[in-house]
């Protein structure tokens, strides 16, 4: 798992550490080009030369020991009662004998903290599917940001992305100087039936771009049966 915070990805530290580690790179130059610390280069350098690619990974923050933490029984209990009467922390607790945001704690670590969840579906979910291909066809449109040429900078860090974007030619600019990425808009229609998917990539989502990508689209299911 990723930590929120992180300013690399598990593949951009594996790069960054072969660059120091294999290729001899300074740490400050390959901290440079990747816009991180020197500090951080030389900690996943070091992980590297000591777990290899295992160690791009973050660790987990989780204490080895919670000596605080409510023992089973107890969690058992709670857990038990919450299932059987529906009642909430402050009854839990007075109960079982713990504080009320102890009893709220086990709850949501056992996913039970909302009465929603504990309800039973009075109703089977009633699925729908028509019986034959091309008999519906769902559409739907996208929007995802275009990347530079060469790269954006999740994969290849602040620093190289940043150029990237500078030099992507072709693009218009805006009065700074600086490229228009703007967007791309995915248009995808799927045949209810088989779920088999036809896909466009447009600048643009507009009526009439849609309607010749849903004509497409319907020639394309067409000449598969």
């Amino acid at each position: 798992m990723l930590h929120a915070n992180a300013a690399l990805t598990p593949r951009q530290r594996l790069r960054l550490a072969r660059l120091v580690v294999e290729e001899n790179w300074p740490k400050v130059r390959a901290a440079e080009l990747f816009g991180v610390a020197w500090k951080t280069a030389d900690r996943w350098a070091e992980r590297y030369r000591l777990l290899g690619k295992a160690g791009m990974v973050d660790r987990s923050s989780r204490p080895r020991s919670s000596p605080a933490k409510t023992d089973a029984a107890t969690t058992q209990r709670i857990v038990s009662l919450r299932l059987r009467k529906r009642w909430g922390p402050v009854r839990l607790a007075a109960e079982t004998g713990v504080a009320p945001s102890t009893a709220g704690a086990v709850l949501r670590r056992c996913g039970i903290s909302r009465l929603s969840r504990l309800e039973r579906r009075e109703h089977q979910v009633v699925r729908y599917e028509h019986a034959a291909p091309g008999e519906l066809l769902h559409a739907d449109v996208k929007k995802l940001g275009n990347i530079p040429t060469g790269g954006g900078w999740r994969f290849l860090g602040r620093e190289q992305g940043k150029a990237n974007r500078h030099h992507d030619g072709g693009r218009a600019r805006s009065r700074y100087g600086q490229p228009l990425m703007r967007h791309g808009f995915i248009h995808v229609v799927i045949d209810d039936h088989s779920r088999l998917a036809y896909a466009e990539i447009h600048d643009d989502e507009l009526g009439a771009t849609a309607t010749a990508v849903l004509r497409r689209a319907v020639t394309w299911f067409a000449d598969r049966g």
